[in-house]
């Protein structure tokens, strides 16, 4: 009998030294069947991809145009093992940012490689956008801090704005840094228990990223969707497309646009299907907690096969 899940998978953050072998997929990336895949991660970022991973340096690793594929790689050898290792089908497939493209992956929408080549590009166009930053706020109501953003704007060479709608009790704010700081220091006035101010220069899913979704619209112009064989909610909508002509836009769009991850964790519970996080780390299990959800799994945890095994 054939269990019936909602994969998820994660986005940048959930990167780590050794997630092949912690992973158990070190012996999948060399295998003949996905070798070539491994190859061609090695060529686009000009490292030794299985190298990198395993050993570092760590910084290389976090470097915002190495990780997106490094981490897509990783997605999609956690996702092969997954479905031949039992029997499971996906009913939805959702992405954290980044993980949109391996749920693309997934739904047989675009290929592996034309998913390496395309976050490869799109982390070299976010490291040319402005240079910027971001800052997770904890324990404040989503509507508070978006209208503390609003207030810390000071146009359009001092904006901040909410980027990622993790879960009720946290959003992350991302912009220009004085006006992040301005919002931090707002938001702790207005009783957020916590501002913590993320590690990267980028100011991912905020306007700072116009020029680069309008530059990578002409790469993904270049690509051919094919309607996914299975639905996908995407970040943007919370709603899966109904032409693969949809698809770009989205994709597009959610560079300078919230991920709306409480609306789709909300989507989620509608189902009553397990949860399976697919990729590195347990980033999306603990959002998963964080918005009340039951009854999700990791394929990082090293008992994961036992545990999904025995559910149900």
């Amino acid at each position: 009998m054939s269990l019936s899940a909602f994969l998820a998978f994660p986005g940048q953050g959930s990167q780590h030294l050794s997630m092949l072998s912690d992973g158990g997929i070190s012996e999948l990336v060399f295998s003949k069947e996905f070798s070539y895949a491994l190859e061609c991660c090695s060529d686009l970022i000009s490292h030794d991809a299985f190298k990198l991973i395993e050993e570092g340096p760590e910084e290389l690793l976090n470097q915002t145009s190495i990780t997106q594929p490094l981490l897509v790689l990783c997605s999609y050898l956690h996702f092969n093992k997954l479905i031949n290792s039992i029997n499971v089908t996906p009913a939805y497939l959702a992405g954290h940012s980044l993980g949109e493209y391996s749920a693309l992956v997934a739904g047989n929408s675009i290929t592996i490689i034309e998913a390496l080549k395309l976050v490869r590009k799109r982390g070299e166009l976010m490291e040319l956008a402005p240079n910027g930053s971001m800052s997770a706020i904890m324990g404040l109501e989503k509507d508070i801090v978006t209208e503390i953003c609003a207030t810390a704007s000071h146009g359009p060479d001092s904006h901040v704005q909410c980027a990622n709608l993790n879960s009720p009790n946290q959003t992350v704010i991302s912009g220009h840094d004085d006006a992040v700081e301005r919002a931090q220091d707002l938001c702790t006035s207005k009783g957020a228990k916590r501002s913590i101010k993320l590690k990267v220069s980028i100011a991912s899913h905020s306007m700072l990223m116009q020029d680069a979704a309008n530059e990578f619209q002409k790469t993904l112009n270049d690509i051919e969707f094919n309607m996914p064989d299975t639905k996908i909610i995407h970040n943007v909508s919370v709603d899966s497309v109904s032409s693969p002509q949809d698809i770009p836009p989205l994709l597009a769009s959610q560079l300078h646009s919230p991920v709306r991850w409480v609306e789709t964790c909300n989507f989620i519970s509608t189902k009553n299907l397990p949860i399976i996080e697919c990729g590195p780390g347990k980033v999306l299990s603990g959002l998963f907690k964080a918005n009340k959800l039951e009854n999700y799994f990791s394929s990082s945890d090293i008992k994961f096969y036992e545990k999904i095994n025995n559910y149900g």
